[in-house]
């Protein structure tokens, strides 16, 4: 069996995925080791999410086959959420981390001038996998059409790789899903999430695709959709922002992290 820990440590992009009373639910994300444990630094862009995972088991997967990990895994277990406001402990533990597999970290946070002009890129909310309870291995995504298949499993995220013939935007239809690691997927009418991520070269684009609904037997009752897979590989290749749009993004996500910042430091005084 293939260890989570090394293959996480090891990988340039992964997925973090979880289960709440409103449904299953998953988001790509960069891996980082953090006191020994697999860990995420999501920015405050996304505290909302990050907060909601206090005192719930999540499911840590390494899914891409090119992903750096030479093997597909996933390991579940209770995780620990911290909110490192002012930015130190990503500074001094997980910064130089990121930076070499993230781009644009490297960019916003790779120099003491940089994070100055980005503050707002520093904050962070810690995300770190207490214990590996579970771990399997999983057949790799190994073309754009390959997504996880996100469910519950008595509170805890079960995970599993799976593809369909087409991934049409339309949300409401019957998809037939296929696992990739063959086998049944013996859908009880249970909620699902069907996600997968691709992303530009430079990184400044990682876009999740997916479609919610619910599983009977191998057909997806798909109730929800978002975006669709792009090309032959699972990463891509989305083309690169132009430089408009490059500087549209850059504003509205420091617009974003600035805002959750000062909603978090007004928190943390009252």
């Amino acid at each position: 069996m293939t260890d989570v820990i090394t293959v996480w440590q090891r990988s340039t992009v992964a997925e973090l995925s979880w289960t709440t009373s409103s449904g299953p639910s998953g988001i790509p994300v960069v891996p980082l080791i953090w006191r020994d444990r697999p860990c995420v630094a999501l920015p405050y862009s996304m505290a909302g999410t990050a907060l909601s995972l206090r005192g719930r088991h999540v499911a840590f997967s390494v899914s891409a086959e090119d992903a750096g990990g030479r093997s597909a895994v996933v390991g579940t277990g209770p995780v620990e959420v911290v909110e490192d406001l002012d930015g130190s402990e990503f500074v001094e533990h997980l910064v130089e981390q990121e930076a070499v597999k993230h781009p644009p970290t490297r960019l916003r946070a790779d120099s003491l001038i940089a994070r100055r002009e980005n503050w707002w890129w520093v904050p962070r909310l810690i995300v770190s996998l207490k214990s590996v309870e579970d771990q399997r291995e999983l057949h790799p995504r190994t073309r754009a059409g390959d997504a996880l298949l996100v469910r519950d499993r008595s509170g805890r995220p079960e995970v599993d790789v799976v593809t369909a013939e087409d991934w049409s935007n339309g949300s409401t239809e019957s998809l037939t899903l296929w696992s990739r690691g063959g086998g049944l997927l013996e859908g009880a009418r249970e909620p699902v999430f069907v996600f997968s991520h691709q992303y530009s070269p430079d990184f400044e684009r990682w876009e999740r695709w997916s479609r919610s609904g619910s599983l009977s037997g191998e057909s997806l009752l798909v109730t929800g959709a978002e975006g669709a897979p792009v090309g032959d590989s699972p990463g891509g290749p989305l083309p690169p922002y132009g430089l408009l749009e490059r500087f549209s993004n850059h504003r509205s996500l420091a617009r974003t992290c600035r805002s959750a910042i000062a909603e978090a430091e007004s928190r943390q005084a009252s």
